[in-house]
């Protein structure tokens, strides 16, 4: 949509100072790009229904921009518009408001647009970019009750390890959190995943960046934190324990808080996001369907060909 034509001037420049607002404010690169786009679209629209100025703006235009869009098809791959893209819209509307506000702009109606339910096969997706913002925020990590550093960079290493086993290997939940420390296979660059859906085992290769990852962690710090050489787990909690796939979570959630990134704060991030991230990059970069259903362990090519349009959602 960033090239359909505005006819009005004072659009084009709420449109400039938008995209310049965003990137004060620390919104990340792709969507400083992208919500200006969707913005675009939104004057399109307003202009094609005599609505020539901001101050013109009433609430019922949005319910009726929102209509639009329901039924607007995908010019990229046909079918209509997914609820994701159209929760974007309605995010980039919000937050218009948000900017007119901040600009002093009087009497602009407030959003009252409800986010809609996604569908099965709609997942979040975070960008390569924000994946590693949640890498850099491993050496941000401060554990107030535990200030030896030693420790302290014994669960940052862990973290990283966290995001290389549901990112770079592209782990469930479950697999991961059960992994131990004997399914690595360093020589073979191998995680062997002995805990996987419906009991099906499978080899799992990671880079050299991971290899070098997990290697510093198991056997630079994961002795520290471990307070028995009895436990054989992976990851290894505060309390010397072997941690859940819930403790993953929360250390997964703490690190989105570290970026100091208000939109991935925004989005709904699990353990299993970054599963569905790995998968959108690799098909992004190339990789054959069938390998990347291998990789992440699927019984069927149909399970994995939902990330086809995860790849194509931004692509309008």
């Amino acid at each position: 949509m960033k090239n359909l034509v505005l006819q009005n001037a004072s659009y084009e420049h709420l449109q400039t100072g938008f995209k310049e607002w965003l990137d004060i404010l620390g919104y990340n690169a792709q969507t400083v790009y992208n919500m200006p786009n969707m913005l675009r679209e939104f004057f399109h629209f307003l202009e094609q229904n005599q609505v020539q100025h901001i101050n013109q703006l009433q609430s019922k235009h949005y319910k009726v921009y929102l209509e639009y869009l329901s039924t607007r098809p995908n010019q990229r791959r046909g079918g209509g518009l997914g609820n994701v893209y159209l929760n974007q819209q309605i995010q980039t509307i919000e937050k218009l408001h948000e900017f007119l506000v901040h600009r002093g702009a009087a009497g602009v109606p407030a959003v009252t647009l409800k986010q809609l339910k996604l569908n099965k096969n709609e997942k979040t997706v975070l960008s390569q970019e924000e994946i590693k913002q949640l890498f850099e925020a491993t050496k941000k990590v401060n554990f107030e009750k535990d200030q030896h550093h030693a420790r302290r960079e014994a669960f940052n290493a862990r973290d990283r390890t966290m995001l290389v086993v549901f990112y770079g290997c592209g782990l469930r939940r479950r697999e991961g959190s059960s992994l131990e420390v004997d399914d690595i296979n360093f020589d073979r660059r191998i995680l062997h995943v002995r805990k996987g859906k419906n009991y099906k085992e499978r080899l799992v290769p990671f880079s050299k960046s991971s290899a070098s990852i997990l290697q510093e962690y198991v056997y630079d710090y994961r002795p520290l934190l471990t307070k028995s050489n009895q436990s054989s787990a992976l990851f290894i909690g505060i309390t010397g324990k072997a941690m859940t796939g819930g403790s993953l979570y929360g250390r997964l959630k703490q690190l989105v808080l570290l970026t100091d990134n208000p939109d991935l704060k925004n989005k709904d991030i699990g353990l299993h996001t970054l599963r569905h991230s790995i998968a959108t990059h690799l098909l992004e970069n190339g990789m054959d369907l069938q390998k990347i259903q291998r990789f992440l362990g699927h019984s069927s090519l149909e399970s994995t060909q939902i990330y086809t349009h995860l790849v194509e959602k931004n692509e309008f």
